[in-house]
């Protein structure tokens, strides 16, 4: 349920969205699974069609998903760009669209983009803070992900 407090500045909400999101990939191209759950703890991550719901469901997600290398990341750069987010003031409410493009490289395989899609993002505001409550992932380019997903993985995104 949303904040029921003072409405935030336009602008710091805007800035706490993006830096949500940012934050998003900054964790998924660490490989810190468990603190992608914890960002999307509150909320509903919907990737292939199957709604995943809670910090443990998410990062178990993740971990079943991601190839993981000697460094402790999956050795991906998530760029997200076009942001646009939209926000409800006195509801306590936000959307918000973007592009993703994750590249990869590995030291035998050079640096190339391997998805690009969409987020589709909603966020409330609780105890003064912008929290996701659900993020969708739209794949629509693939390239080569053998490195990158897990075989059942990779199945289910080539088959969109």
């Amino acid at each position: 349920m949303p904040s029921s407090g003072t409405p935030a500045d336009p602008a710091s909400s805007h800035r706490a969205i993006e830096n949500l999101i940012a934050t998003y990939a900054e964790l998924v191209d660490d490989g810190d699974f468990a603190g992608v759950g914890h960002l999307l703890a509150d909320a509903t991550f919907i990737g292939r069609d199957v709604p995943i719901t809670g910090r443990d469901a998410i990062e178990a997600m993740l971990r079943d998903s991601l190839i993981v290398y000697e460094d402790s990341t999956p050795r991906t750069k998530h760029l997200v760009t076009n942001i646009i987010v939209e926000v409800d003031e006195e509801a306590g409410t936000a959307g918000a669209r973007s592009y993703v493009t994750a590249l990869q490289a590995l030291p035998d395989l050079p640096l190339q983009p391997i998805v690009s899609g969409r987020y589709h993002d909603r966020f409330e505001r609780r105890d003064g803070r912008w929290r996701f409550v659900e993020r969708r992932v739209h794949i629509d380019l693939v390239g080569d992900v053998s490195c990158h997903l897990r075989r059942t993985a990779a199945e289910a995104i080539t088959q969109r």
